[in-house]
This record gives structure tokens, sequence and C-alpha cells, in this order.
């Protein structure tokens, strides 16, 4: 299996964040579950990836050249591919995957997440998006997201299609056990 992590590419105000980063990195590795990530070397993203390979995991990166020639590439991965820009990168990242978890992160780990549970609930793949509720990170999210379903604007099948979880052991039950909701359109 392979995991997409999304996550920072700074790593956060508080230690619990990168600990948190540490434990589930180096679980997926020691369980032969591999990591896609967005290539980096920097923040998060750094810690995901060094501390996979440090404990035997296989680690793919997918970075866009922009970002690769400010040599931000991280290079002690598996493997690292190069191409032309973000939608390309977040396409790679989405056709390797087996499934998607969020860790802590700005405005680019919301969209990486968002796009991909948007093509969740549209039936374009049926593999699980979850968030690694690290500190409470997303509580406030979750508070939007029921709110958007408490005022009409999304059906609560779709919210509950989400892992929700601070647990690395309960992530990737949930992960294993997965069964994608009923698609949005679909007559």
């Amino acid at each position: 299996m392979k995991i997409a992590v999304f996550c920072g590419s700074s790593i956060g105000n508080k230690e619990v964040y990168s600990d948190a980063a540490k434990q589930l990195s180096k679980y997926l590795a020691l369980n032969n579950i591999d990591i896609v990530y967005g290539g980096g070397n920097v923040g998060l993203m750094g810690v995901i990836a060094s501390t996979a390979m440090q404990n035997g995991g296989k680690v793919y990166g997918v970075i866009p050249e922009d970002l690769q020639d400010k040599e931000l590439g991280h290079k002690g991965i598996t493997e690292l591919k190069i191409v032309k820009d973000m939608h390309e990168r977040k396409a790679a990242m989405a056709d390797m995957a087996d499934a998607f978890v969020a860790l802590p992160g700005g405005i680019g780990t919301f969209e990486e997440i968002f796009e991909v549970w948007t093509w969740a609930q549209l039936g374009y793949h049926n593999k699980p998006c979850a968030f690694y509720n690290t500190n409470g990170f997303y509580d406030s999210l979750f508070t939007m997201i029921d709110n958007m379903c408490q005022e009409g604007f999304m059906k609560k099948e779709y919210s509950n299609m989400l892992i929700k979880t601070s647990t690395v052991e309960e992530l990737i039950e949930k992960i294993n056990t997965y069964t994608p909701p009923k698609i949005k359109w679909k007559n």
C-alpha cells in the first residue's frame, strides 16, 4: 500500500507536530506501507521522508521543477519525480496513492486534501481521505464542516466519509476498512 501524506513545508511552533510526523512515518515504514509526498526536504515534509528512510521505508516524492530548482527536493528518498507544476504534482500523487492523509500544515495542505476529498465525493476515485488530527489541529475545521452540513451545503455522508483520528493505529485500521459512500451525482 502507498499512502499520500500532505503536510506542512514548515515544522510548526510546537514539537508535538514533528513528533507525530515521526511516529506516523516510522509506523508506516515498519509496516511496509510506502509514502508518497511532495518531495521536499523542509518542514514536516522533510521529517516524514527522513524518518521513513531511517526506518527502512520507501518514500516516493513528486516535486515541481521550480521547487527543485530552489534545491528543496529531498535527495535521500527512494525516488524523486520532477514534474512541470503543482497540477501535475497533485495528479501524479493521486495516481500513485491508495489513500490520502493530511497532517498539520498550511493552505497547501488544505488545498491538497480538499481536492482529493472532492474527487472522492464525485466518484473520481474511491480511496480514503484522512486527517491525522495531531494536538487537535483540525478541530476548528471539523466544526466548520459540521456547519456546512447543518446549513445544507453538504450531505452528512460526505462529512462522515472522512477519517478523523489522532492515533496511528486507528488511522491505518480505518484506511484498511474504509467503505466509500455512494457517488454524489450518480442516478
